[in-house]
């Protein structure tokens, strides 16, 4: 019995596959929802992951570097897509991301309380983005896309009296970033299936300096950074 299962499966499994590969890679493929992207405003849904790190520029010239650990987060939200003609569209992708970087601070006390700082990041993401399409060959259709963003950070500590003295790293609210980016829409029978790949790049100082105080008059984790910025690379699914 368990010998008919799996090869049930494996037909199942080559059928579709060479259905897929009749659909989209053979010279004569069937045109699926071949009018679809002619509507003015669509929308559309998406998934994905994400790596965050931070670009620190410094006052003076340091040994070593602030190290930062990154982690994969992963994204949701929604598309808007409004058709300005033939091969240019204005996409609105308001989506929640979520992130978590780990910051070691040389030099800055022998115990981990001291030296690590973790920022967990959840934000809400604005980018509005401008998407270039190619000629469209068969069901495959290759994009370029390229905007602007903001984005507000729900766990950014601003409103806190207390900082680093205190273990706790605050960051502003609010950012902006400018986005980069390529994709494929895939047309299927049902649907467009839409990977990307963006790089999105912080142009907005992110750092809440520590508090001076006679007991802190320097703080080893921010007095010498002139900026902070957040940089990612972004890995949507998207589907239509």
């Amino acid at each position: 019995m368990k010998k008919i299962v799996i090869v049930f499966l494996l037909v199942l499994t080559t059928k579709g596959y060479s259905q897929f590969a009749k659909s989209m890679f053979s010279k004569d493929p069937i045109i699926n929802l071949e009018n679809w992207q002619k509507q003015r405003v669509y929308f559309g849904y998406y998934l994905g992951f994400n790596s965050f790190d931070f670009k620190f520029d410094y006052k003076d010239v340091v040994q070593k570097d602030i190290q930062v650990k990154k982690t994969t987060g992963f994204n949701v939200g929604v598309v808007a897509d409004l058709r300005l003609q033939e091969y240019i569209n204005l996409r609105f992708e308001p989506g929640l991301y979520y992130t978590k970087r780990d910051l070691y601070f040389p030099g800055v006390g022998n115990l981990e309380k001291d030296y690590l700082r973790e920022v967990n990041s959840t934000y809400i993401h604005f980018p509005l983005l401008l998407k270039f399409s190619s000629l469209r060959t068969g069901n495959i259709r290759p994009y370029l896309v390229g905007g602007m963003s903001t984005t507000l950070n729900l766990s950014s500590n601003s409103s806190s009296i207390d900082d680093n003295f205190e273990g706790k790293f605050r960051v502003k609210q609010w950012t902006a970033a400018y986005e980069l980016g390529f994709g494929i829409d895939f047309f299927t029978e049902y649907f467009i299936f839409s990977p990307s790949i963006r790089g999105m790049f912080g142009i907005t100082d992110e750092l809440i300096r520590d508090n001076v105080t006679p007991e802190h008059p320097v703080s080893p984790y921010t007095d010498n950074i002139d900026s902070m910025k957040s940089r990612a690379i972004l890995i949507n699914f998207t589907f239509h």
